[in-house]
């Protein structure tokens, strides 16, 4: 397992598109604790991102896991060009060839995706530890220790949605193509979206309950918006009499579809490359 991830490694860090894109989403994750420094006073009106709880435990898991998810687009670059790159180099069959067999080839592929998928939980957790600790008004151990399953859902969100992205790399083999089907993809769960809500099943959630079963979807229903969760939105919200009834956390129904969807691109993956002539 270790030369596995070991050769894949070598050949992220050999590549200079990968390593740049790779770098820059850790640095751009580092960036959220920069949020903590946004701050305007003009006249009266005051606005200090900080001091609106963002950075309170236990909110800081949901809302620091919601924004790093955002930027998963960079390493989802990395993962399909990790692919297109093994058909453009010959690496894939060169792989074979020096004795790496197609079971092992995937799990290579897999096991670094897992791989980036929690390399990014543990530093999303470091540095929101850090930052709560810095501005949280609540630093009480039981405190800290609530709503830690964002973290959870954090990992599988980047997981299954890497993994589709492995499937969509071995599918299309050229990667500006395989993020376009990506793009493609996001667009048609949107309109089966709309036709189902609006269309379809206007009056009932029965529109909803078909879309948390669509891969894209459903890594969505993971990590829901924590914006309308702060104090400061919920307040201008009851004053203009908008009533928020949003359910904000983690559903288990949700992290088992998207596990279901991540073992199914996983094997697709490997029976697509079963069967390709190379």
């Amino acid at each position: 397992m270790n030369r596995l991830i070991s050769i894949e490694l070598q050949k992220i860090w050999k590549n200079k598109a990968s390593r740049v894109l790779t770098l820059t989403y850790f640095i751009l994750l580092s960036f959220i604790a920069l949020m903590a420094s946004i701050k305007f006073d003009i006249g009266p009106f005051k606005f200090h991102l900080a001091e609106m709880g963002i950075f309170n435990f236990p909110f800081i898991w949901h809302f620091n896991t919601y924004v790093a998810a955002l930027l998963k687009l960079f390493l989802a670059i990395v993962i399909v060009s990790m692919m297109a790159n093994e058909y453009s180099y010959g690496t894939l069959k060169q792989n074979l060839i020096d004795g790496l067999s197609k079971k092992e080839f995937i799990l290579s592929k897999f096991l670094t995706v897992v791989l980036f998928a929690l390399g990014s939980t543990i530093f999303v957790f470091i540095m929101s530890l850090i930052l709560g600790f810095c501005f949280s008004s609540y630093t009480e151990f039981d405190v800290i220790l609530m709503d830690l399953d964002y973290l959870l859902a954090f990992f599988v969100k980047l997981t299954g949605f890497f993994a589709f992205c492995l499937f969509l790399g071995i599918l299309v083999k050229r990667s500006a193509f395989a993020l376009g089907f990506l793009l493609v993809w996001s667009i048609i769960e949107g309109i089966v979206k709309g036709v189902l809500i609006f269309k379809i099943f206007p009056d009932s959630s029965v529109g909803h309950s078909i879309m948390n079963f669509f891969p894209l979807e459903a890594m969505s229903n993971l990590i829901i918006e924590p914006f309308t969760r702060l104090s400061v939105i919920r307040s201008i919200g009851t004053q203009i009499g908008v009533e928020n009834t949003k359910d904000y956390g983690v559903h288990y129904t949700s992290i088992i579809i998207v596990l279901i969807w991540t073992f199914l691109f996983v094997y697709f993956s490997y029976k697509l490359l079963k069967k390709r002539d190379l």
